[in-house]
């Protein structure tokens, strides 16, 4: 399991769940509920890393948690 962090927040304008892998540029999935969006962005992630792998593009390491906030 990749150890990316995942910002999961309720969108008012679509109406649903949006979630932002912030490491992994472009990374978004969405969906009806929380968990929902969670599953998106996992199956994401792997379409991310897969893709950057094919194009030899660079993998950035998986922080975890951020140690400052904006």
């Amino acid at each position: 399991m990749h150890k990316y962090e995942i910002i999961i927040y309720w969108d008012e304008a679509d109406q649903c769940y949006i979630a932002d892998v912030p490491e992994l540029p472009g990374c978004l999935a969405h969906g009806k509920s929380y968990d929902e969006a969670l599953l998106q962005a996992k199956e994401a992630i792997i379409l991310w890393l897969d893709t950057a792998r094919e194009f030899g593009d660079p993998i950035p390491e998986p922080k975890g948690r951020r140690l400052a906030f904006a």
